[in-house]
Formats: structure tokens, C-alpha cells, sequence
């Protein structure tokens, strides 16, 4: 039995499709399309039922390719549960009318219904449920309120005959409202207020700017207490234990491997290179601090509402760089993983769009776990040093934008996005979407790490490092101004940027040259899971045209930056 979740953009299907179906999912694309959709399991009687998450569309008269998919979908259920936003009923209605036209069992829930009553909203849903002929729930998704009689109601849904037009169907959706709703006038809460000023460019530009600053820096203060809290004082155990390892194994290439180079005759956690030195500490107690701050911050603007506002904000600003206000979200993204950011790009809706943002992402937007290490890097030399590097990245990304969006052909089309009501995130809902992001970066990003310290040890064993850098180092020492040591951290950049920033430590560099290696390795090439994805995304043509703007973007800033500091 196939259970579709339909329904508009933002009404809550997927916090309810977490509620049926638990964490374990199958992330999948639609055939032929990049349209992601999510599918589960759930116990349904003495039978499992298939439980997919549908992308949100706001009619079967498709308009976009996410709605086209959805109506596809639709031919593949047995049963629909249409998820509508109490608080917009007139709107969400029409989707309603149309499903039911479509004879197909479906029941509705009215979500976010604590919210009606904070708004002065009142629906008889009993009323609602004899008008339209179906079951009506209301349901409140993220705490689960509700969700037992939905499932307990499922087999009461049965298909319906409507066969109402265009005009038709809106004539009935008024008559509808009109008998089941009434409002109650209340003053504005605090959240309503804060709604009209944070959406107003006078007012919301200011506080997209306070917003941005104070997530950096939280992401900074909570990283750094988690580094000396936690993760220090474990390393602190764990020295001894691999200095007795290291004695046990002695000189040779399995030492060194391992363990890696000793410095001043001891374990230097952040330059010895070996795979239970370095390949631990790194990615556990310089990247992971991090990247766990950046998703709890995220976490909180997302369930809070914020983002889609912040898009609108930036809509003039990015339309200049070739891109609806929505290409912001993939950048926001982008600087937790580039990955999500990447996959992110296809919201925007025409080729054109997905390319710039792609680029602009891949070029200029580091990922969290690069950003934890440029802050171990630079943060002796404080504001000067980091920042002198994120301005840089900034110019080179409104630059870029800017001439890409000259350069390319085709228009840049409006893209509506629907703006929820502010709401205040709940702490079960974030958990889980933390644990759920921070599994992914364990078991997706940790191995990489660990494989590009064991390629890296391997390539300076036979001797490559020392070949690359001699065929490299006209480049990297005449245009970047870096030592040829650096071809190593340039070789690992395209397994993990973090690592690749990482293997600069040992190398003693000045501010200037930090700074120079931290713009280059950012900009110069996509790590192998962000090149993977924009492969998919983007095909191998448009791949190509990225990577070329990548390099040679990448040492004509190298260059001019050697040149000028």
C-alpha cells in the first residue's frame, strides 16, 4: 500500500512524514528528473505501508517540474493524505479539490492547528469533513498531536467524484471557508510584528546583517567551548596511548603512516600526517566542533521561518548576480556542506540559474569543516588575517556573479516562494535533524578525511609529493607565492578541503601566505563529493565550463593577491 503526503509548499509534510515513518528513510530521485522525494515505512494494521514524502505543489496544472512530478506520483498511490496549512485554508483548498476530482481515497489534515488558535482562526473541521466528504484531522506534526487519530481514520478515506472547473472550484472553495471558518481580531504577538520588520528592506537588511554576524559568531563560541570542553582533555588521554604506539612500532613506513612524522621527538596531533595522529584529530576535534555549531544555528533559522524571509531580502542583490533570492539558500547551505548546497541549486528553475549558483557556491563558499580549520589557521592573527580572507572571497563572489549574469545568455524568471509565519523551532525537531546531519558528516566526511591523510602519506613514501611539487612549483611559487610543499595540500584539496587546509600547519606559513593557500584552495577545485554532485547536477558539459573558471579564477586572485601583499 503506497501513501502519498501531498500537498503545498511549507505546509508540514515532511515533519509528519518523520512522525509516520521515524529517521530511516530512502532519499531518492524521481526517474529522469533531479526532484528529490523521501520514502519510508509504516506499520499499518498487520501490514507495512510505503509512506512518500511528495514534492510540494500548489495545483495538478503543473507549473514548475517539482509539480509535474507530483502529479506523475499521484498515478502510484493507493491512498492520499493531503497535509493543509490551517492557518491559509482558501489556499491550500484548491490542491484539496483538485485531488478529489482524481477519485482517489484521500484524507486531510489540518496542520499546525496550536496555530490557529494563536491567530484568532477557528475551523469546525466536523463541518469541513460532511462539506468535502472525506476525513479531516486536525493534527499538530511536530509534536505529534493528532497523528494517532490520522492513523487510526486511514481506512475511512474513500474516493470522491468531483468534476468542478477552474471557476467552479473557486466558487465552492469560498463557499467552503465561508461556513467553516471565522475569525476572532487580536492584536499582533511579537512573532507577527517581528514578521513585518524583518521583511522590509529599511529594517530586514539591517537584521539579515546582526543575523549573519552573530552565526558566525556562535558558530566560533560554541565550537571553541566544545574543542576545550570535550575534545582537548580526550586527545589529552589519548597522547599517551599513541606515544606507546609509536615506540612499539619503531622507524619505518608503517610508523609513518600510522603515527606519522614525530616532531621534536613527539606526537604533534595537528602535523605528524599519520592516519591515528592527525587523520583522528582533525576531523574530530578540529572540524566536528564546528561543523555541530553551524547545524544547531541552521537548525534554529530554518524550523524558525527566517530563511525564505532572508531570501526575499537579498532578491534585488541576487538578481544582479543572475539569480532569483532564492540562489541565497544554496550559499547558506553551502557554507555547512557544499554538498546540500549543491543538490540545493535545483530549486532554482532554469539552467542558467543552476549554473551560476553552482559555480558561485563551488568558487567562493567554503564549506564549515574548510572554515574551522582557515579559523586554526589564522586565528593567532585574529581579524586581520580571516578577515582579509572572507573579504576576498566576498569580491570574488559578487565579482564573478556579476559577470557571469553579463556573459551568459536567458533571463533570470521570478521564482514564488512561499514565506511561512515565524514560529518558534521545537527541541525535539531540531535534535533531530542535528543527529541526522552530524551522522552524515561522520560517516560520509570522516572517511574521506582519514583516506586523504593515508593517499597523502602514501604519495610522500613513493616519492610523488617531491616529482608534483617540482613539475608544479613554477605556478605555485612565481604566481602564488607559496612553498612548493604546498602541491601536497593542492593534491589532498580534491578528497577534502579541510584536510588539504589542515596540511598547511607543518609548513610554518606567513600570514600572507595563509591567507594566499586559504583563498586558492577554496576557490581552485570542488572536493570529490561536491564534484560528484555537481556532475549530477550540472552534466559534464557545464561541469567542465565550472571547473575552468574555477582555475583559472583561482590563480589570477592567487596571483594578484601575491602581487599586492
Amino acid at each position: 500500500m503506497n501513501l502519498l503526503l501531498m500537498g503545498n509548499p511549507n505546509v508540514g509534510k515532511s515533519a509528519l512524514f518523520s512522525r509516520l515513518t521515524g529517521i530511516k528513510v530512502t532519499v531518492s530521485n524521481y526517474p529522469g528528473t533531479t526532484v528529490e522525494f523521501k520514502q519510508g515505512k509504516m506499520k499499518h494494521g498487520a501490514e507495512f505501508a510505503s509512506v512518500i514524502d511528495v514534492p510540494g505543489a500548489y495545483t495538478l496544472e503543473p507549473t514548475s517540474r517539482a509539480e509535474e512530478v507530483a502529479m506523475e506520483m499521484l498515478e502510484l498511490g493507493d491512498l492520499v493524505i493531503n497535509v493543509v496549512d490551517a492557518t491559509n485554508l482558501e489556499r491550500n483548498l484548491y490542491l484539496t479539490l483538485q485531488l478529489l476530482e482524481r477519485n482517489i481515497p484521500t484524507i486531510m489534515v489540518l496542520n499546525f492547528w496550536d496555530e490557529t488558535k494563536h491567530r484568532g482562526i477557528r475551523i469546525d473541521a466536523d463541518v469541513l469533513e460532511e462539506m468535502l466528504g472525506i476525513p479531516v484531522i486536525p493534527i499538530v506534526a511536530v509534536t505529534g498531536e493528532g497523528v494517532n487519530d490520522l492513523i487510526a481514520r486511514l481506512d475511512e478515506a474513500t474516493p470522491q467524484t468531483y468534476s468542478d472547473g477552474d471557476s467552479a472550484r473557486w466558487i465552492r472553495i469560498g463557499n467552503i471557508v465561508k461556513r467553516v471558518q471565522t475569525f476572532t481580531p487580536k492584536h499582533h504577538t511579537f512573532l507577527e510584528k517581528a514578521e513585518d520588520l524583518t521583511i522590509k528592506p529599511v529594517t530586514g537588511i539591517p537584521f539579515a546583517l546582526i543575523v549573519l554576524a552573530l552565526t558566525f559568531l556562535m558558530v566560533r563560541v560554541i565550537g571553541e567551548v566544545v574543542i576545550r570542553a570535550i575534545f582537548d582533555p580526550l586527545f589529552g588521554w589519548y597522547l599517551p596511548v599513541a606515544a606507546r604506539l609509536s615506540t612499539w612500532l619503531g622507524p619505518g613506513w608503517v610508523h609513518d603512516m600510522l603515527i606519522g612524522t614525530l616532531i621534536n621527538g613527539g606526537i604533534d596531533f595537528t602535523q605528524s600526517m599519520g592516519l591515528l595522529t592527525t587523520g583522528l584529530y582533525v576531523p574530530v576535534a578540529m572540524v566536528l566542533p564546528y561543523v555541530f555549531a553551524f547545524y544547531v544555528v541552521l537548525g534554529v533559522l530554518e524550523d524558525s521561518g527566517y530563511l525564505p524571509r532572508l531570501a526575499t531580502l537579498v532578491d534585488t542583490l541576487m538578481h544582479r548576480l543572475g539569480m532569483h533570492g532564492a540562489g541565497m539558500i544554496p550559499m547558506l547551505l553551502g557554507l555547512g556542506c557544499n554538498v546540500p548546497g549543491a543538490l540545493s541549486t535545483r530549486m532554482l528553475k532554469t539552467r542558467r540559474q543552476r549554473f551560476i549558483a553552482a559555480t558561485l557556491m563551488a568558487v567562493a563558499v567554503p564549506c564549515m569543516a574548510q572554515t574551522a580549520m582557515i579559523f586554526g589557521l589564522l586565528g593567532p592573527y585574529g581579524l586581520p588575517g580571516f578577515g582579509l580572507l572572507f573579504a576576498t572571497l566576498f569580491i570574488v563572489w559578487v565579482g564573478l556573479g556579476l559577470v557571469l549574469n553579463k556573459c551568459m545568455t536567458g533571463s533570470t524568471p521570478e521564482t514564488f516562494m512561499e514565506i511561512p509565519p515565524y514560529r518558534v523551532p521545537y527541541v525535539n525537531s531540531l535534535g533531530k535533524k542535528l543527529g541526522m546531519r552530524l551522522r552524515s558528516f561522520i560517516t560520509t566526511a570522516i572517511p574521506f578525511m582519514l583516506l586523504g591523510v593515508f593517499l597523502v602519506n602514501l604519495l610522500y613514501i613513493s616519492g610523488i609529493i617531491a616529482l608534483a611539487g617540482d613539475w608544479a612549483s613554477p605556478v605555485i611559487v612565481k604566481v602564488l607565492g607559496l612553498p612548493k610543499e604546498a602541491v601536497a595540500s593542492l593534491l589532498v584539496g580534491f578528497l577534502r578541503k579541510d584536510v588539504a587546509v589542515g596540511m598547511l600547519l607543518p609548513l610554518n606559513l606567513t600570514m600572507k601566505q595563509l591567507v594566499i593557500a586559504g583563498v586558492a584552495l577554496t576557490m581552485y577545485f570542488p572536493c570529490v563529493a561536491t564534484f560528484v554532485v555537481l556532475f549530477r547536477e550540472l552534466g559534464i558539459r557545464d561541469l567542465v565550463k565550472s571547473v575552468g573558471i574555477m582555475v583559472a579564477l583561482t590563480l589570477l586572485v592567487g596571483g594578484t593577491l601575491n602581487l599586492v601583499l
